[in-house]
């Protein structure tokens, strides 16, 4: 990996060097994926799947590769179990509409985690407004760990689906999942995994972790905004109806019924991003030309040196993290100092950290705060930067 490959990353904010550490909210991007948007903005715009003329045609060949690199980059066994959303929020509020209509029932239930993003709870309590469905929660120990005896307890005849993070945004613990997929199989229940913080970290194999549905984002693993995925397995993307119609996702339509398009432009209406389909495609093939075992590496070395280095630091508080377990994402609090004040002035440093609840709410109320300090790092991060983050708190610490 070359820093140079981000444009971004040479930036002074405030008179310092710019020190990116909000990688969990949103990823720079390297100069192929944006060449690539460009180059095809230029050069081969035209809608996809629509036009007999030679740009459409080019186009979609463009947007369908993509499709095939998202494909191979989880392992679906099939392209049409892939379906472009805007990102992993667009793909779990389309399972739980699209499943909640189909398989769920007034008196069932749904399972969901105290670790949970905004995400993962809310459109499960929008499906509850138009069906009186319940919502049931799995608590984290105060290790910061999920229960799985609590989990498994709170299977019931009525419990539909299982929605689980793979990886906190808030703590960086790495769930379970193989565990929790085995658990919900032997109840023949689906499981819908929240891999917006696992897909930039760690290969996800979805055949061998034999996931149901699986939601992540473009722009978190160095891809265009706008842009993500949610897997599926082909018996249930069949059983369960189009989340939105329009164009596209029908096979024929007259003013008194319309039948639907075959898989995946079942869940696909309207003209798809095709631009961003071909940046994710990008994307995928930079951290493959990486590849794991150097990016994984790389992160937890950069983790675990950050974690060494923060708690050198008096009145410190990390939440949950486990250097050898964990993703590379920190979350703390300096004594009493206040996590937005901490946040506002190590940007005048030119250190970008996130501060706040970080859409998980219920989560930052369980730890009994009301919000912590995130510094999530990424495969262009440096153990420099974690040397100017460490200074920049301990400067900002002398000032209360």
């Amino acid at each position: 990996m070359n820093r140079e490959d981000f444009p971004i990353l040479t930036r002074n904010i405030h008179g310092h060097s710019l020190v990116y550490l909000d990688n969990a909210a949103t990823t720079q991007k390297p100069r192929s994926v944006v060449d690539a948007m460009t180059e095809e903005y230029y050069n081969v715009n035209a809608n996809v799947h629509r036009g007999v003329h030679f740009l459409s045609q080019q186009a979609t060949d463009l947007h369908e590769a993509a499709r095939e690199s998202v494909r191979r980059f989880i392992n679906a066994r099939s392209a049409s179990e892939i379906i472009f959303t805007r990102g992993t929020t667009e793909s779990i509020n389309l399972v739980a509409y699209s499943f909640g209509q189909e398989c769920m029932e007034p008196g069932d239930e749904v399972i969901v985690t105290e670790m949970e993003h905004h995400s993962n709870i809310v459109p499960w309590q929008l499906l509850q407004t138009r069906k009186p469905i319940g919502i049931r929660v799995c608590p984290i120990t105060d290790d910061a760990v999920l229960d799985i005896q609590a989990l498994e307890k709170l299977i019931s005849p009525r419990t539909r689906i299982i929605s689980v993070a793979h990886v906190s945004n808030v703590l960086g613990t790495v769930n379970p999942i193989a565990e929790i997929i085995n658990i919900a199989h032997a109840h023949n229940i689906p499981v819908l995994v929240d891999a917006a913080q696992s897909a930039p970290h760690m290969p996800l194999d979805v055949q061998a972790l034999d996931a149901d549905f699986v939601a992540f984002s473009g722009h978190k693993m160095y891809g265009p905004t706008g842009i993500g995925v949610l897997y599926g397995k082909e018996k249930w993307l069949e059983r369960i109806p189009p989340y939105m119609g329009g164009g596209e996702m029908i096979g024929k339509v007259t003013f008194e019924h319309t039948t639907f398009n075959s898989l995946p432009y079942k869940f696909e209406a309207g003209t798809p991003d095709y631009i961003a389909t071909t940046g994710l495609a990008r994307a995928i093939d930079y951290i493959e030309s990486i590849g794991w075992e150097e990016i994984q590496k790389h992160e937890h070395e950069l983790t675990r040196y950050a974690l060494e280095q923060l708690q050198t630091i008096p009145d410190i508080h990390i939440y949950g993290h486990k250097a050898d377990t964990g993703d590379p994402v920190i979350s703390f609090n300096i004594g009493a100092i206040h996590h937005l004040d901490l946040g506002t002035l190590l940007d005048q440093l030119g250190i970008a950290v996130r501060t706040g609840h970080h859409c998980a709410e219920p989560l930052i109320h369980r730890l009994g705060v009301e919000g912590t300090v995130r510094a999530s790092f990424a495969l262009y991060n440096t153990k420099e930067e974690i040397d100017i983050l460490v200074s920049g708190i301990r400067r900002v610490s002398s000032m209360f």
